[in-house]
């Protein structure tokens, strides 16, 4: 089936200095504020996209204005206190970060009565379809589809991390893409600030297992925004090959992978 919604293929990459000056700086992308919440939105969910982190994803139209929008619900926001956490880390992320490679909150909408707040539903922009999509399509991708991709994932990363974000589920399924090759990074589900204190310990349980970093694989209880930037790699090589380039069972057996094929680190660099 066609790589992107409506039966499109990709169009020819445009160049990336071009890109840079329609995209704008990496700290002033141009973007209107955020909007008010409507007391009734009240939007018909139309069929369901995709499934993040930590919630489900439809695409619908907005009664408002007749727009078609992505609308994220966010179910058992306050069951405990780690997801009252997550979900509060992501909306606040999805308000605040403006970027044209950073999926970003159009809209929030509130519960009718606040007995009823056990959800919460976030409006942002509706993209045609996600790398993975494309990946596992027949669909042609050139190098210079590659180096527009790269690009615009590298124009992202480097706002998230120069705001101390580490996304934490860097892979293809998280990259949301359009026709026209405009890329836009979503999911915070497992996104956070940067810790800056070593002896902090962060969790384990984060990045999908292909594109873990050695340093999670291996248990280290601190690691920094490189994680993200090996996820990055993983996926250059997934492009390139068009297939996974390190699909293995278990971790235990995706650091025999990545050992097979980059060698073993001496001491110093592991300790």
């Amino acid at each position: 089936c066609p790589p992107l919604e409506g039966g499109q293929h990709l169009q020819p990459p445009p160049h990336p200095i071009a890109l840079q000056q329609h995209c704008g700086s990496a700290h002033d992308s141009g973007k209107e504020p955020l909007a008010q919440p409507n007391p009734n939105p009240n939007p018909e969910p139309d069929r369901p996209i995709g499934y993040g982190a930590f919630g489900v994803v439809w695409s619908v139209t907005d009664p408002r204005d007749g727009k078609r929008v992505a609308l994220k619900k966010m179910p058992n926001a306050f069951q405990n206190l780690i997801s009252s956490k997550r979900v509060f880390r992501e909306l606040k992320m999805l308000c605040f970060l403006k970027h044209d490679n950073v999926l970003s909150a159009l809209d929030i909408l509130q519960p009718p009565h606040l007995d009823f707040f056990e959800e919460i539903y976030v409006i942002t922009e509706l993209m045609q379809s996600d790398l993975h999509k494309v990946i596992v399509s027949p669909q042609t991708l050139s190098s210079d589809h590659i180096k527009v991709f790269l690009y615009q994932i590298l124009r992202g990363l480097k706002y998230l991390h120069s705001s101390g974000i580490l996304h934490r589920d860097i892979k293809p399924g998280n990259l949301l893409v359009n026709s026209d090759c405009v890329l836009k990074i979503c999911d915070f589900g497992l996104a956070r600030v940067e810790e800056p204190d070593c002896s902090r310990h962060m969790t384990q349980e984060v990045v999908t297992q292909y594109y873990r970093a050695p340093e999670i694989l291996m248990g280290c209880p601190h690691y920094t925004n490189a994680i993200d930037m090996w996820s990055l790699g993983c996926i250059f090589a997934e492009l390139l090959g068009r297939r996974i380039l390190f699909q293995a069972q278990s971790p235990i057996q995706q650091l025999d992978l990545i050992t097979d094929l980059l060698g073993t680190p001496p001491l110093p660099a592991m300790s």
